[in-house]
C-alpha cells in the first residue's frame, strides 16, 4: 500500500505541537509530516521551569517531552531555530525563515497546526537592562537560574502562577524574596479577593515579602538592575528583576492571513480556524470548549494550561486526519501549581465574580486548624469550579463531579461524605 502524498505541518515545537505530532501518527496518517520549532531544541516540558529547574542543577536536556530518537521513529522531519514569518491560506504556504537570519522559505502543507503559543509581556524600557527576565524558555530559566545565589535580593513583578512559583524557588535558593502585585492580593483575578488572599498568605509564612494594591513604574539601573521603581514612589532593592504578568499569543507572524486573531487564533469547537485542514492548538488557540456552554459560556476562550495543551495536540491530530468524524473539544478546565510545600490545583471555571465557599477543611486560614481546604465556585445555582490547597484525594473527586455540571446541593452531598 502506497504511503499518503499529503503533508501536514506542525508549526511550533511545543507541547501542544508535540502532541499533536504523535496523535496525526496515531490517527493512521503515514505521509509527510513536518514539526517546526523557533528554539534549537526539541519540545520540553514548561512546568518544571518556574519551579525544580530553578531550584536544582537540572540539565535543559532532562525536560524533554519524548526519548531520544522519537522523531525519528515517527518519521516526523523536524526543522528547529526556524521563526514562521507568513501564513498563505490559498497558496497553502508557511513562509518560515532561519532564526540566526537568512531568506525566507516556503514549506507547503496539506494540513496545518498553529501551535505557535504565547510569548511572555515585558515591563516597558527595561530593555537592555541586565538582571531583569521574563520567564517563558528554558533558556530564560537558565539565565534566572544563573541569579537566585544565596542572599541575592529577587523581585518578582506578578503574583500569577508564574510569578509565585518563581518566589518560592528563589527564597528555596536563599534570596531575599520581594513579590509585587498590582491587585489586592494574588490570584485574585481567577480565584476572588478572599481565596486569592488565602492562597497568598503562603508567601508570607515563608518569609517573601508581599507588596500589595501598589503598580510598578520601571526599573532603576543604568546597566544592570538596582531596584524597582513603585508607583508610589518607593523602590524594591534588587539584584534580579522577574517579570510575570502574562503572555501574548504568538499570532504576529499571521498577519494578512485572513484567520481571525483576537487574543489568539479563533477557532472553532473542533479547533478548526475556517479554511478546510487548519487548526490551532494549545496557548495560541482561542476555541470553543463544549464543558463551558452550559455555564453560559459559549464564544471561544483561550486557555494558558498544560492539560489543555495536551488535550488540543490528541485531539485536532484525529480531527485533522479525519474531518468528517471531527469531535468538537469538551474538558473541564484543570491547573495546578506547586509553590513552597503546597500544592494548589483548580478545576473548572471559578470566577472571581462567583460565590465562594469552603466544603471542606477549615473555613479559616488557621495554621492550629490544618491548612488544607478544598472552595467551591457556586454560579447559578451550580458548581462552577473548586479550588484546592493541600486536599488532593477531595480534589480528585470534585474534578470528577464536575463532568457532569453539578447542582450545588450535589456538591454540598459530595462535602459531606468528605468530612
Amino acid at each position: 500500500m502506497s504511503k499518503s502524498s499529503k503533508r501536514i505541518v506542525i508549526v511550533g515545537a511545543s507541547l501542544a505541537g508535540a502532541r499533536a505530532a504523535h496523535s496525526v501518527r496515531s490517527a493512521g496518517h503515514d505521509g509527510p509530516l513536518t514539526l517546526i520549532g523557533a528554539e534549537p531544541h526539541l519540545p520540553y516540558d514548561r512546568p518544571p521551569l518556574s519551579k525544580e529547574f530553578l531550584t536544582g542543577d537540572q540539565d535543559p536536556s532532562s525536560l524533554a517531552l519524548d526519548p531520544e530518537g522519537a522523531y525519528d521513529d515517527l518519521d516526523v522531519e523536524v526543522m528547529l531555530s526556524t521563526h514562521a514569518v507568513g501564513l498563505d491560506v490559498a497558496a497553502r504556504t508557511v513562509a518560515v525563515a532561519p532564526a540566526a537570519g537568512g531568506s525566507a522559505e516556503t514549506v507547503p502543507f496539506d494540513g496545518l497546526v498553529i501551535a505557535t503559543g504565547a510569548a511572555a509581556r515585558s515591563l516597558p524600557g527595561t530593555e537592555g537592562i541586565r538582571g531583569v527576565h521574563t520567564l517563558r524558555t528554558v533558556d530564560d530559566a537558565q539565565a534566572i537560574r544563573e541569579g537566585l545565589i544565596a542572599g541575592a535580593r529577587v523581585a518578582v513583578v506578578g503574583g500569577g502562577f508564574i510569578g509565585s512559583e518563581v518566589a518560592a524557588s528563589a527564597k528555596a535558593r536563599g534570596c531575599e524574596v520581594t513579590v509585587i502585585e498590582a491587585a489586592s492580593a494574588p490570584l485574585v483575578r481567577g480565584l476572588g479577593a478572599e481565596m486569592g488572599t488565602r492562597v497568598g498568605a503562603l508567601h508570607g509564612q515563608n518569609g517573601v515579602e508581599l507588596r500589595l494594591g501598589i503598580g510598578v513604574d520601571g526599573v532603576l539601573g543604568a546597566d544592570r538592575v538596582e531596584a524597582v521603581a513603585m508607583a508610589d514612589g518607593s523602590r524594591v532593592p534588587a539584584d534580579l528583576v522577574v517579570v510575570g504578568i502574562g503572555v501574548v499569543p504568538n499570532t504576529a507572524w499571521l498577519e494578512g492571513s485572513g484567520l481571525q486573531i483576537d487574543n489568539g487564533v479563533v477557532c472553532d469547537e473542533t479547533l478548526c480556524c475556517g479554511p478546510e485542514g487548519v487548526y490551532a492548538v494549545g496557548d495560541v488557540a482561542r476555541a470553543g470548549n463544549g464543558w463551558l456552554v452550559p455555564l453560559g459560556i459559549s464564544e471561544p476562550v483561550r486557555v494558558e494550561h498544560w492539560t489543555a495543551a495536551v488535550e488540543h495536540g490528541m485531539a485536532v491530530g484525529r480531527n485533522l486526519v479525519a474531518p468528517a468524524e471531527a469531535q468538537p473539544y469538551n474538558s473541564v478546565p484543570f491547573v495546578w501549581s506547586d509553590q513552597y510545600d503546597a500544592r494548589i490545583q483548580i478545576a473548572g471555571h471559578p470566577d472571581a465574580d462567583d460565590d465562594v465557599e469552603v466544603l471542606v477543611g477549615s473555613a479559616e486560614d488557621d495554621p492550629d486548624s490544618g491548612r488544607s481546604f478544598l472552595a467551591g465556585y457556586r454560579h447559578n445555582g451550580r458548581l462552577s469550579g473548586v479550588m484546592a490547597l493541600d486536599a488532593i484525594r477531595p480534589f480528585v473527586r470534585f474534578r470528577r463531579l464536575l463532568a457532569n455540571h453539578p447542582t450545588w446541593d450535589e456538591a454540598l452531598e459530595l462535602a459531606a461524605t468528605l468530612g
